[in-house]
């Protein structure tokens, strides 16, 4: 096991920032911890790493225990925190030589240094001060400097915060490539970037669990409804779409005033005129324990219809954090 909680509580005076938080991180894969501000990512990040002592429970990393055991963590584990600590007047080469012989690496040094700055895509920066670099530059020497002593464990609190679009993918694609050698956990407040690059996702409110599952299951997790968009080949009407056995409403994606000649009638024929506006397009509705597809596939049949694309629109995890950490 990569990481191991156990009942991990952390008090700050009266406030209590972890309560009895526990879980369990195989080794492998990229874990999002999410949560509002002030609900405990942080903080369980700052006792993973050996930073802050838990007021009680167990904390493990690798194996080794976080507060019996910190200097065998520290060499397990990768940090960045999210104000990314560097020294400005360093250039880029120069200070990972330094943090190189801060974890112990003499041999082949030199190598290392050169292989991060390759894995990070620093080679045209390295010869530049900390200080003269982009935000999304600085974020790479940060990840480099978490990774110069090869841990298994990457933590990673807020790695794209502040960063540009181009930065921000550039950044995520770097965390996805990481995540197949090594078990990264990081926190964001990016719904979508936990979405395309997380397998999976915990949510912490007012410092307790209140999900943990599978990206694509916590997006179902509270799902009212389902929508699945379909495109015909001719406009259709909206009362026909609607008397599909399961379909609970339908919204058409664009009206299309077409002639009457070409629309499907409610017996299944031609209509003699156009009682309601039409589209090719539309979303439609159903229950979350209702599939259908296979009625709007058997109605574009009866109607002589071609379905041109059809496709079942995912609840976005933004929806869920909303309702879970809703006060």
């Amino acid at each position: 096991m990569s990481i191991t909680v156990t009942d991990l509580t952390k008090l700050y005076g009266s406030q209590k920032a972890l309560d009895r938080i526990t879980l369990e991180i195989q080794p492998g894969g990229i874990t999002g911890l999410l949560g509002p501000n002030g609900a405990g990512k942080s903080t369980l990040m700052k006792i993973l790493t050996c930073f802050i002592p838990a007021t009680s429970g167990t904390a493990s990393v690798c194996g080794f225990d976080v507060a019996e055991q910190s200097i065998e963590v520290r060499r397990k584990v990768g940090y960045l925190p999210e104000n990314n600590p560097l020294y400005p007047d360093l250039y880029v080469k120069e200070f990972l030589g330094f943090i190189a012989g801060m974890h112990g690496i003499r041999e082949k040094k030199s190598a290392r240094v050169q292989e991060m700055i390759a894995v990070t895509g620093l080679e045209a920066e390295q010869h530049k001060k900390i200080g003269a670099l982009s935000k999304g530059y600085r974020q790479r020497v940060g990840l480099a400097q978490a990774m110069i002593h090869d841990p298994e464990v990457l933590i990673l609190d807020e790695p794209t915060s502040g960063l540009d679009p181009n930065q921000l993918m550039e950044i995520r694609h770097l965390i996805t490539s990481l995540g197949q050698t090594r078990t990264v956990m990081m926190s964001t407040h990016i719904m979508q970037e936990v979405e395309a690059v997380c397998n999976r996702a915990i949510i912490i409110h007012q410092g307790r669990i209140v999900a943990d599952d599978s990206t694509r299951n916590l997006q179902g997790l509270s799902a009212t409804k389902v929508v699945i968009h379909v495109e015909f080949s001719m406009p259709v009407e909206k009362e026909l779409l609607s008397a599909i056995p399961g379909v609970i409403d339908a919204s058409p994606v664009s009206v299309i005033l077409h002639p009457a000649s070409s629309i499907p009638s409610r017996q299944g024929g031609i209509s003699a005129s156009l009682r309601h506006p039409a589209s090719v397009s539309w979303s439609l509705s159903s229950h979350p324990d209702t599939d259908i597809r296979a009625g709007v596939f058997q109605f574009a049949v009866a109607n002589n219809l071609t379905v041109l694309s059809l496709h079942r629109e995912e609840q976005k995890l933004e929806e869920v954090f909303q309702e879970l950490t809703r006060n």
